[in-house]
Parts: C-alpha cells; sequence; structure tokens
C-alpha cells in the first residue's frame, strides 16, 4: 500500500484547549527531522534553497514558488474562495483501518483538511500544484497522489467520491497548464524563485519537537519540518492581517489571532528577536494597502526587481524610477537619499501621487535598467538568492559610482550637458532626461531665459508633466562618481583606535522602532558585555564563551547619553547600528556609565572629530549634511549634541562654529522625514536622514534642544540679540497693534486665553505669529507680564534685586544713574538683553501716553511688582522701572543714531495714526499675503486689496512683479486653498477678493498659479450640446453636530445639474424621466441651489475617498445653516467635465474672459503719504507687515525695519 499521511501531535495550551492542529493518532509515522545544530532560525540569505511549492495565479514566476501562493490572496481577497468542502474519513497512519473523519476544503491553492467545519486552522495543507494523480481504490475511497506521499481518502458513496475525483483532477490539470506557461516566462525573464523572508526552527507550545516555521509575505506558514517545506506539505498557515505579536520573556513570544495563542520559543534572545521582527513586518505587510502596487505592477517588466529580479517586489526607488524587492530597498536605503529615495508601494500611500505613478508606468524597469543596467557582466550580477553583502557590493557599483551606466555620448562636458538637459525636458524623452541627469547635467542649471531660469520652469512651460515629476525627485540628487568609496569599508581610510573594555551591563532586547515608553528594571537582562578588536559581544554570563550577539563598532552610526533615570535602570545609553537597530544597555553606577560610553564613542568615531569626545554629549554619532558652499553634495560629517548646542566636525576634519539652536531662525522638515533643516544667522544646515531610526532620533533631540526647556531666561528661546523670543514677539505686535490703545498694560485680558496663549509661546514660540483679529492686543500685553511674574529667578535675579532697590534711595541722579549703570553690567547677558529691549519698548510706549493714557509713572506702577515679583506694596519696585524709562538714553547707552531711529519710528507711527483718523485711507483697504504657485516662504508676495479688486488684477499683480509675462495658452488663475479640507477652488476672474479675505480661515490661504485644465474645460463647454450635466458619482456627507446624516463611506449616487439646481437621486434615471417636461415627476432625494454652493477640487484623505477625482461641496442656506458633503469621480475627463459645468452655470457661462486685457484695470495709484496704507494686514504678522510696506519705496513706514 502506498505511503500514508502521518502528523504530529497536539498537546493541549496552557489555559484554554484551543482547536488542535493534529490528534493523538495521528503523530505516528512522521517525526519531524532533527533541528540544526545550532538550533536557531536560517534567514533567507543563508538558506536559499528553501522555498514555499505552492501554486500561483499570476505569471511571471516559477512554478512552485513563495511568490506563488503569496500574490494570489492578496489581490483578491484574504482566503481563497473554496471551490468544494464537506466531510470526508481519512485513512489513518501506519496501515490502521481506522478511519478518522475530517471536514475537507478545496481552494484553488490547497486540499486541506480540519478537525471539524468551524476550525479555522487545519491539520494538513495540500498545495493543489504538487497533487500529480487522482484515482479510484474501491469502497468510496480515492488516492491523492503527490511527489512524495500519498494520501487515502473516503466519501459517503460512490457519487460524492467521483465528484470530489473529478473536481481534483481538473483544479491539478489547470495548475500544471498554468505552471508550463509561468516557467516558460521564468527562464525568459531570467527570475528565480522568491525566497521566504524567515524561516528556521521554533518550540511551539503543545508540540514534542519543533515545527519549521516560514514567514513569507503576509502569511506565517508551519511544517513539520525542513523537508516538508521543500515539498510545500504543510500544516497550516496563519493569516497576519489578524495576527498581533507580544515578547512574552526572553526567548518567548506569543502570536495571537481572534482564533488561537500560537506560543513560540527560540533558542536565543537574537533569534527570538529576530522572530518577532519578522512578524511584525509580515502584519505590516498583511495591512497595507496593494492598488498602487497593482497599478505599477501592470507593466511587464515592474514585476520584477530591477536589480535582483525577484517576483512582484513592492519597494521602489522614487528618484532612480525603479521598482525593486524588500531585501534590495534595505541595501539602497544604505547609500543615502542623495542617491536613492526608497519607498514602500503598500504603505506609503500619500507619497503615490498620480503623477508618479504614470512616470513608474512609462519608465518601467526595462527603460531604467538600460541605462544603469547597460554593461552589466554575468558576473557581477545578483540573483534573489545573493547574500547582503553581494548585494551592496552590486548595487554600490550601479548607482553610487555608475559602473554600468550607459555613458551618454556628451559625458565630461558640463556645458553642454546642462543645454542638452534644458533642450531635453521639453520633449516627452524621459529617457535623455534620465541619461543627462546621472551623467553630470545640473538639474539647476541656468537656461538662460529670465522668464524660465531652470528646466524645471522649462519643463512646466513646455506643459511636459512627467519631467516636472522627474525633476522634482532628483532636486537633490547626486551624479555617479567612480572615486566614491565604497560603503562596506568604513567612509575613512585611516585605522580606528582599538578600545579595550569589559564588564556587566544591563540590556534589552534589540528594538527596530524608537523608544516610546520607559523600560522596567524588568525589561532588563544582566550581561557580561566585551568591547575589543572592533567589535561589543554581549553574553549570558561571565564564563559563558559563544556570545548572544555582538555589534561591530564599524557599524555603529550613533551613540545616545540618556538622562538619569529615563529607564528602570539609573544611567542607560543607547546604540544605534547602519541595520537600523537600536540597543539599550544600563548601569546602576553613572561613573561606569560613563566610561562605558566614552570608550564605544573613542572606538567608532573617526580620529578627525576626536575633540567631541571631550564634550559631556547626549548624541553624538554621524549624518550626512549639506552647508556653505558645498550643497552640490552631501558630505559626511560627525555631531555631537550638547545641551542646545550642536557641533559639527566635517569629513576633513574642520571643526564648523556650533550651531545654538535656541537661536535658530528656521527649524523645519522636508520630505517625509528626509532633511532637517537649520536656518541660524544667515547660515543653513540640511541635515540628511540616511537611515530612518537614527535620524528620527536626531530630528526629536534636536527640536526638544532647539525649544524652551525651563522657566528662566537662559533657557528660552531666543533671537541673535539674546532676547527672548516669547518678549520679542510679544513686544513687535503690541508696537504694531497696541501703541495707541487705551489702557495698554493696565487693562487685564481674558485669563484663558492668557494662559492659552502663554503655554504656546512658552512650547515653541518661533512657529507662533500673532495676528491682528486673531489676538487681542490686551491678552498679548497680559502674556509678557505674566511670563515676567512667574519667570523663574527673576529679571534682575535674586542675587541682584536688592540692589537695584536700594539704589532708588540714593538722592543724586547722576550717581543713581552711575549705580544702575553698574548693576546692568552685572546682570547676565540674556537678562541685560531682554531689560534694554523691554525698556525701550516702555520708552515708545508712553510717548503715545495721550492716546494710551499709560504714562511713564503709570507704566511703572504697573511693571514694577511685575518685574520684581512683588506684592505691589514697596513703592521702590515701581521706582526703579520709572528711573530706567526715565533715563534710558543715559543707563542703557543709547547713541545719536539710536536714538534718531527711535524718533522716525514715532513720527511715522504718528503719521498714520493721523491718516488714518482724517480719513484719507480709503476704506475697505487691507494688506494680504499671497503665494505665487506654492506655500513658500521666498513666494509670498504681500498686496494691498482694495475694496474693488478682481481675481483677475489680483493675479495681474502678483505676475507683475515676478516679472512673469502671460503667454497665449497660460491659464493663470488665484486659487483659495483650504489646508484643512485638502481641497482649493480656483477664483472666478471677475470675482471680488476682499470678501473672500474676510471668510478666510486660519488654514486657508490665496495662491497664484496655472489652471492645468481650463483648456480642457473650454473644449468640453464648446462642444457640449445643452446647459445640463447628469451622470453617477459617489456621494458622502458630512455627518452634522445631531449625528444627522452619512456617516461612513461612499455612495452610488444619480445628479442632475441644470442652470439653477444640483438634483441627487438615488436611481439611475431614463432618457424619458430626465425631459424636462417630466423631471418635476420624479421626486429627488436632496436638492440644492446652485448659486448658494461652493465647491472645491479636493477630498481629505481620512476620508479614504474611493477615486483620487473628488470635490468638497459647501452649502450655506439664507438662514446661514451649513452643510458639507464629498462628491467623487470615476475618471479625471468626468471631474474636469462635472467642474466645468458648475462654474459655467455659477458664473453666467463665463469661464474665461474672452479677450484677455491688454492693460490692467486702472486703479488709483499707491500714494507717496501714508494715507491708504493700514496699519495691521488683514493676515499676517508684523513682520509680514514690514515687508509688504517696504514695497512702496516712498514710504516712511520703512523706518520700522529691524527695530
Amino acid at each position: 500500500m502506498a505511503k500514508e499521511d502521518t502528523e504530529l501531535r497536539m498537546g493541549r495550551p496552557r489555559s484554554v484547549r484551543f482547536n488542535s492542529l493534529f490528534s493523538e493518532d495521528e503523530f505516528g509515522e512522521d517525526q519531524p527531522s532533527a533541528s540544526p545544530a545550532s538550533g536557531g532560525s536560517s534567514w533567507s540569505d543563508r538558506e536559499p534553497s528553501l522555498h514555499l511549492p505552492v501554486p500561483d495565479t499570476f505569471p511571471g514566476s516559477s512554478p512552485g514558488t513563495l511568490s506563488d501562493s503569496m500574490e494570489d490572496t492578496s489581490a483578491t481577497s484574504l482566503l481563497s474562495p473554496t471551490i468544494r468542502e464537506g466531510w470526508l474519513d481519512k485513512n489513518p497512519p501506519q496501515g490502521s483501518y481506522i478511519y478518522q473523519r475530517r471536514w475537507v476544503k478545496l481552494d484553488p491553492d490547497y486540499l486541506r483538511y480540519f478537525d471539524s467545519e468551524k476550525d479555522t486552522y487545519s491539520k494538513r495543507l495540500i498545495p493543489v500544484s504538487s497533487i500529480s494523480r487522482v484515482s479510484s481504490v474501491g469502497d468510496q475511497k480515492f488516492e491523492v497522489v503527490t511527489n512524495n506521499r500519498n494520501f487515502v481518502f473516503r466519501a459517503e458513496n460512490d457519487a460524492d467520491r467521483n465528484e470530489w475525483i473529478r473536481t481534483l483532477q481538473q483544479i491539478a490539470e489547470e495548475r500544471k497548464g498554468k505552471a508550463a506557461v509561468r516557467t516558460s516566462m521564468s527562464l525568459a525573464t531570467d527570475s528565480a524563485t522568491e525566497p521566504a523572508d524567515k524561516s528556521g526552527f521554533l518550540e511551539l507550545r503543545g508540540f514534542k519537537h519543533k515545527l519549521f516555521v516560514v514567514v513569507a509575505g503576509d502569511k506565517v506558514f508551519l511544517y513539520k519540518n525542513a523537508e516538508d517545506y521543500r515539498l510545500g506539505i504543510g500544516i497550516t498557515y496563519i493569516e497576519m492581517n489578524v495576527g498581533n505579536v507580544k515578547e512574552v520573556d526572553r526567548r518567548s513570544f506569543d502570536l495571537t489571532t481572534p482564533y488561537r495563542i500560537f506560543s513560540f520559543s527560540a533558542d536565543s534572545e537574537q533569534e527570538k528577536e529576530e522572530w518577532v521582527e519578522a512578524m511584525q513586518q509580515s502584519i505590516t505587510e498583511a495591512l497595507s494597502n496593494s492598488e498602487v502596487a497593482e497599478r505599477i505592477w501592470a507593466v511587464e517588466s515592474n514585476r520584477f526587481c530591477a536589480d535582483c529580479g525577484s517576483h512582484k517586489p513592492d519597494w521602489a526607488s522614487i528618484n532612480l524610477c525603479v521598482v525593486i524587492c524588500k531585501r534590495c530597498a534595505g541595501e539602497h536605503r544604505g547609500l543615502g537619499p542623495g542617491i536613492t529615495k526608497v519607498r514602500s508601494l503598500k504603505m506609503d500611500r500619500k507619497v503615490w501621487t498620480e503623477e508618479l505613478i504614470e512616470l513608474f508606468q512609462r519608465f518601467g524597469n526595462i527603460m531604467a535598467n538600460q541605462f544603469w543596467a547597460a554593461n552589466v557582466p554575468p558576473s557581477e550580477a545578483i540573483s534573489p538568492t545573493s547574500g547582503s553583502q553581494e548585494r551592496r557590493r552590486f548595487l554600490i557599483a550601479k548607482y553610487r559610482e555608475g559602473k554600468y551606466r550607459h555613458y551618454h555620448p556628451l559625458f565630461g562636458n558640463q556645458e553642454e550637458l546642462d543645454r542638452a538637459l534644458c533642450a531635453a525636458v521639453t520633449t516627452s524623452d524621459l529617457a535623455e532626461t534620465q541619461a543627462l541627469l546621472f551623467c553630470g547635467a545640473s538639474v539647476t542649471c541656468d537656461t538662460g531665459d529670465p522668464q524660465c531660469p531652470t528646466p524645471l520652469a522649462l519643463a512646466e512651460r513646455s506643459g511636459q508633466r512627467l519631467q516636472m515629476e522627474f525633476l522634482l525627485h532628483n532636486k537633490t540628487s547626486e551624479p555617479p562618481r567612480l572615486e566614491m568609496v565604497c560603503s562596506e569599508e568604513k567612509p575613512y581610510s585611516v585605522h580606528l583606535p582599538s578600545i579595550t573594555h569589559n564588564g556587566f551591563l544591563y540590556k534589552t532586547p534589540s528594538m527596530v522602532k524608537p523608544i516610546s515608553e520607559r523600560k522596567g528594571p524588568e525589561e532588563f537582562s544582566r550581561r557580561w558585555c566585551t568591547l575589543q578588536d572592533g567589535v561589543l559581544s554581549y553574553y549570558e554570563n561571565d564564563r559563558n564563551t559563544v556570545p548572544n550577539g555582538e555589534i561591530r563598532v564599524e557599524e555603529i552610526v550613533c551613540l545616545v547619553n540618556n538622562p538619569l533615570h529615563a529607564h528602570g535602570i539609573e544611567s542607560t545609553f543607547e546604540v544605534y547600528t547602519e541595520a537600523d537597530r537600536l540597543y539599550l544597555f544600563g548601569l546602576e553606577s553613572p561613573a561606569s556609565a560613563r566610561e562605558w560610553l566614552k570608550s564605544i564613542a573613542k572606538s567608532f568615531v573617526h580620529p578627525c572629530a576626536e575633540e567631541l569626545l571631550a564634550l559631556d554629549f547626549e548624541r553624538l554619532g554621524r549624518l550626512h549634511y549639506k552647508g556653505g558652499l558645498t550643497l552640490e553634495r552631501a558630505q559626511e560629517g560627525w555631531f555631537a549634541l550638547v545641551g542646545s548646542t550642536l557641533h559639527v566636525c566635517s569629513e576633513d576634519g574642520r571643526r564648523q562654529e556650533p550651531l545654538q539652536l535656541r537661536k535658530l531662525q528656521e527649524l523645519s522638515i522636508q520630505g517625509d522625514h528626509e532633511v532637517l533643516v537649520l536656518v541660524e544667522r544667515r547660515r543653513t544646515l540640511y541635515i540628511q536622514g540616511e537611515r530612518k531610526l537614527d535620524f528620527l532620533g536626531w530630528i526629536h533631540a534636536i527640536q526638544k534642544a532647539a525649544s524652551s526647556s525651563g522657566d528662566t531666561l537662559s533657557e528660552q528661546q531666543l533671537t541673535e540679540s539674546d532676547v527672548p523670543l516669547l518678549v520679542d514677539r510679544c513686544i513687535d505686535y503690541i508696537t504694531q497693534c497696541g501703541l495707541t490703545s487705551e489702557g495698554i498694560y493696565r487693562k487685564s485680558g481674558q485669563n484663558s486665553k492668557t494662559t492659552s496663549l502663554l503655554e504656546v509661546l512658552q512650547r515653541d514660540a518661533r512657529c507662533v505669529r500673532l495676528k491682528e483679529g486673531e489676538h487681542h492686543v490686551d491678552d498679548v500685553a497680559n502674556t509678557l507680564k505674566r511670563f515676567f511674574r512667574d519667570l523663574g529667578d527673576g529679571l534682575f535675579t535674586r542675587r541682584w534685586a536688592p540692589n537695584w532697590l536700594w539704589a532708588t534711595a540714593l538722592e543724586d541722579e547722576g550717581a543713581k544713574v552711575g549705580e544702575y549703570r553698574q548693576l546692568l553690567a552685572a546682570l547676565p547677558p540674556v537678562n541685560r538683553a531682554t531689560l534694554k529691549a523691554l525698556i525701550n519698548h516702555l520708552f515708545r510706549v508712553q510717548c503715545f501716553s495721550g492716546e494710551n493714557q499709560m504714562n511713564t509713572h503709570n507704566l511703572a506702577i504697573v511693571f514694577g511688582p511685575t518685574l520684581f515679583q512683588t506684592d505691589g506694596k514697596d513703592y521702590k519696585a515701581g521706582r526703579v522701572v520709572e528711573d530706567l524709562i526715565s533715563h534710558y538714553v543715559e543707563i542703557f547707552n543709547v547713541n545719536d543714531q539710536e536714538m534718531k531711529k527711535q524718533q522716525d519710528e514715532i513720527t511715522a507711527i504718528m503719521k498714520m495714526r493721523e491718516a488714518s483718523s482724517s480719513g484719507t485711507q480709503q476704506a475697505g483697504d487691507f494688506i494680504c499675503t499671497v503665494y505665487l504657485e506654492e506655500k513658500k516662504t521666498e513666494t509670498e508676495q504681500h498686496v494691498k486689496i482694495p475694496a474693488t479688486m478682481t481675481a483677475e488684477e489680483l493675479t495681474f499683480e502678483i505676475l507683475d512683479r515676478r516679472k512673469i509675462v502671460m503667454k497665449e495658452k497660460d491659464y493663470w488663475s488665484c486659487f483659495e486653498v483650504n489646508e484643512r479640507e485638502e481641497a482649493e477652488r480656483p477664483l472666478h476672474y471677475s470675482e471680488k477678493v476682499l470678501p473672500i479675505l474676510h471668510c478666510l480661515g486660519t488654514e486657508s490661504y490665496l495662491v497664484v498659479k496655472k489652471q492645468m485644465s481650463m483648456e480642457n474645460m473650454l473644449l468640453y463647454l464648446a462642444s457640449r450640446v445643452g446647459d445640463c450635466k447628469h451622470g453617477m458619482m459617489k456621494f458622502r456627507e458630512e455627518r452634522n453636530l445631531l449625528g444627522l446624516g452619512l456617516s461612513t463611506g461612499f455612495h452610488d449616487r444619480y445628479f442632475i445639474l441644470n442652470h439653477s439646481w444640483l438634483r441627487l437621486y438615488k436611481e439611475v434615471r431614463s432618457l424619458r424621466q430626465r425631459s424636462p417636461p417630466l423631471e418635476s415627476s420624479h421626486k429627488p432625494e436632496k436638492e440644492w441651489p446652485v448659486r448658494n454652493l461652493k465647491v472645491y477640487l479636493g477630498v481629505k484623505k481620512k476620508l479614504r475617498p474611493p477615486t483620487c477625482w473628488g470635490f468638497t461641496v459647501f452649502y450655506e442656506n439664507e438662514k446661514h445653516e451649513k452643510q458639507q458633503w464629498y462628491l467623487c469621480c470615476d475618471t479625471q475627463a468626468d471631474l474636469r467635465e462635472w467642474f466645468a459645468t458648475f462654474l459655467q452655470v455659477q458664473n453666467g457661462g463665463a469661464l474665461w474672459p474672452s479677450e484677455r486685457p491688454r492693460a490692467r484695470v486702472a486703479r488709483p495709484q499707491q500714494d507717496a503719504r501714508l494715507g491708504n496704507i493700514s496699519l495691521i494686514p488683514l493676515r499676517g504678522n508684523e513682520s509680514e507687515m514690514r515687508n509688504s510696506v517696504a514695497a512702496f519705496a516712498t514710504d516712511p513706514l520703512t523706518l520700522l525695519r529691524n527695530v
């Protein structure tokens, strides 16, 4: 009799008895083979011969590979559809005549059997692709023959048996046919099987022997042994979209699903960490979205990794335009963002714009490799089974050095390359642009055209969207350089000093994510650690000779000294490696921990940066950055963070001037956490994120160091002149808005608003912009006073405050002023600068005492107790402030130039006030911030908006300022952008701007840019018949405050839009019903008057719109009741047609002026006097106000600059 199937025995779980995978009597014949001597798991690059021989419905990969099973289920549903199922008797092991009743399921991939129909996890799975024959063996029995094993089943009757045989034979034949096709395609494309993400032996609670476990894509497979894995005869698989992984102890972890808890144990702590990481990655992949991947895979060449040929790669380099597998993506990251920018096709959804997807569909891996891999010797090519070092070596040669690229004929001639690039971007030839760019052409070269100074501008003018997308993603790309050093070596050639250190350390399991919570002492394990010969090793104890794990110091990229008691162990430090792993160590002795920290730092820091080792650093490591005059290429530097100071050493050993992070003018993050931008005193540093884990740590550490950290003046964010940024913001705002406000500083603001504003300013004053209309002057004044009253150590300091009060008793004014000057010099620099700035401000305030009723004496009464933090009963505090204001010039040594500047400022403000009160200012004139093309500081323009200005006039105003000439097909328009709703609305050319400005929220702004779809909309309107539009759209209504409306999801609805109404119907209406005479007979579900609708392009992503072509619609009736809802179209053409119809019916048929005016509509010229300029812009901060006023050359308000 043929050899029959045998199975493992499963015991009881530790608590509840779950559905068993095996019964006691099915464990007889085949015992699992002994696990390897190492007892551990095997990564795919160490055991490349093991693959999952399971079926596949996708063409393009060899039969019986892991990719086969992984893609089928993810492409359709979580589980394959069941073809046939029912009860069968299964022949028992060892020739027993007692049959076992099993519930058997057949789907396109597997034949599986279970204990009962309610079980989720099978007792055995047989890939359909491994079935070679199905035949009848009599007595209602049939035999399933595989490559090495036979399975005998018995049905209830002959008819049932025959139906099972017929179905199995049909499915098996279909699989054989598909396998033959796939085999030929695989050979044609030189592909190979994709290895599992992780495989090896693990103990599973309830089993006598170890199981062979495989993590593959979004599933975990269980096998009796490695031989069964090779043959594909498994026990069961676990869908990871319902899984969760939790560490239990040093070697154990649980994989929890709603149906069962799988308790695994590894042979070592390091093995356990690797398994947990692999399963967490599998969960992430299971929960990811494959829509983008499917669209990019639609191109045949994109179904295989551009570097190794692995099937169904789900990562990509968005600047190189290559689709790559996960293992190659890991090595790409090591090249740095200046070479390749890696993104996931399934997880990084916000990156994948329609243009970028189209770019990848047009490029394809074939076009990319025709350039990058034009001359790859067969001996140097890699395959899916290649190891990490082999991949790294190949990718460095391919992309960093450009060793295999197809050289452009102009290579080496920079001027000709740049000229050719300028010509190529105006065409659709992406291959030419790629070759030029990566052979040395500069993406920012001068085109010689003042209207289009860069290749990007040339591409935009030519309407080449994909060229624009390609150039944008390669703005910071570095061309390949043959002389660049291999990253497998250290990025420096000198020999690092050999440091030796040993002792016990407490250690947690290594991590792949930042530490987000405090680690308790129970999470640390005591380990014997040695640092010797460039390797940091940790052992179970000091007697063991085989380490649990090791870290090569050349792979260390960052070292962090945590504050005391940050975790359950008193002193802890973190070690980050190039492999994006984080190791946490600790000791109870801070001195011993510091010795370890210094020893590790000495072992991995380049000698050129050894002076950083003398610093009491909190964070030390190497990063890529650009700065100074070397912005073309990123260089490696060593960074040390000490308090709020960032020290930098360049790769050539030059130590740069430290950055004072609290004095930064700007701290921002560009891209998707790719570049950290630091701007300080006209110096800009761009720090690039080469590795995600340690770079996120640097970002958080620098952001924290750049913020206020305490309640003393020296711990605040500062201006360049050492004045707290909070004080500077408040003084500036009150100077602009409140100098003539009656009772300024005497009247109290709202306590809640003061508290809220103070908290925001103390958290990060750099990001706060005080704006008129949003902040009341009394609230800001109260915030400034409360800051000084609550200031730790006070403005005058506890040490010197009594001396200031004593000085008021001096009767001789000259002696008193001299004493004040000596006390001023004794104050700390920040206190001295802050006191001068405050008294300077109060001096200006008292100059307007006729209007604000706050003379020197009144200000002294308010600020004396505030600055000295007293109860106000001692008159001496007020006397000090009164003396400082009265003798401001003498005490603070104000020279004639500064005094003239003060007087000119006061005169300018007085003139403006007189002009405003005399009525010469035009009513309704405001200064507004408008952006050109995108919202950036360098693109903002400050424009005076009269009540009569239209959107067309505003557009011309902005274009004239930038000297941009509107060409024939340039449809420049003004857009209202709503950032909160992620939507925008092009203003009609005749629409008045001022009413829109009055309604703009804090999340909205105006931008002037080209309306790319206008020409298509005009063509559509010119060619259509009638003025109605009807059709299906997907509809979602925003839930209102009462909980009414549709709360979730988009629903198909039929819409009819005519010249006066937009009507919604649940069902599709017939042509006869749509005719006007019968329209009233079919009552719509909803209807809205068109004149009350505001239609915006775009739908916010968190609503998960079914397509990317959507509207956001706002409706407000005569009672000012508001509604908001969303519409989605199936295609971009539908979107244009609906939007064009909306614009036409709302604006009487005119979308665009039939004749472009030759000259702008005449408006009153700007008066050289102050009469028609508002003191306060409607939008923007005081700095923006100054910039806008500076545009008028003859305006005396320019004197306000640099106050």
